[in-house]
């Protein structure tokens, strides 16, 4: 199991130049969980497809879709406390550390290409590339 992060998501879920990448991640690891904020991240997403990148609502749909599958009962609430000890400890967004938190939580890493995260937890997250590269 890993903690995904919300770009790793749209990653996966959206044609972007780094699909290839989330996708060799879901190939090394396909159990995929997120905080519950994941959702309203990954709408908001979707909105800025669609308004300012022509993504049809079909496929936004579609897309949204298949990120629900990728993280299918492993949706977590995490604790407020703890997301705003890390955030103020490592200068990151709340945001962020609510993945953080979930991954430290569950003893999972948190796969990111978040640079100041990586920076900033480097015993909890691990890049796209160096996890997909495990093998």
């Amino acid at each position: 199991m890993i903690v995904a992060d919300i770009n790793l998501i749209a990653y996966f879920s959206i044609h972007t130049e780094h699909s290839a990448l989330a996708e060799a991640v879901y190939a090394e690891d396909a159990v995929w969980a997120a905080p519950l904020l994941w959702r309203s991240e990954f709408r908001g997403t979707l909105v800025k497809y669609v308004q300012h990148s022509g993504m049809s609502f079909d496929l936004a749909l579609a897309s949204l879709r298949l990120a629900e599958e990728a993280i299918a009962g492993r949706e977590y609430a995490v604790d407020s406390r703890r997301v705003l000890e890390l955030a103020i400890q490592s200068k990151c967004s709340a945001y962020d550390c609510e993945y953080v938190a979930l991954a430290q939580d569950l003893g999972v890493p948190l796969v990111t290409m978040d640079k100041q995260v990586l920076r900033a937890f480097p015993q909890t997250a691990v890049s796209l590339e160096k996890f997909a590269k495990k093998k």
